[in-house]
């Protein structure tokens, strides 16, 4: 079971959100739409992708990062780099 189980049908709805907006990027592009606005769309894509990846890391560092902690050793240090990593991923995104 995944940290973000519980709140999978959240995600997959702010997904699907997320993939209209890029659909209607894609329009943008086709139809000549104005420079700013097509970046104005693609930060608000991107904004809402990020909150997507903060929710997961979250989850993750309250269920999977928690449990390996409880039951220490070995996973339980390559839990935290795993999340150190993937916090390094999203803060130079």
């Amino acid at each position: 079971m995944h940290g973000y189980s519980g709140d999978k049908q959240a995600y997959l709805k702010r997904l699907r959100r997320i993939e209209g907006q890029i659909r209607g990027l894609h329009r943008m592009v086709d139809e000549d739409a104005y420079c700013i606005d097509v970046l104005t769309q693609v930060s608000a894509a991107t904004r809402a992708l990020q909150a997507v990846a903060l929710g997961l890391l979250e989850d993750h560092i309250a269920h999977c990062v928690a449990h390996a902690v409880s039951e220490g050793g070995p996973a339980a240090d390559e839990k935290i780099k795993e999340a150190s990593a993937a916090i390094a991923r999203l803060v130079r995104s």
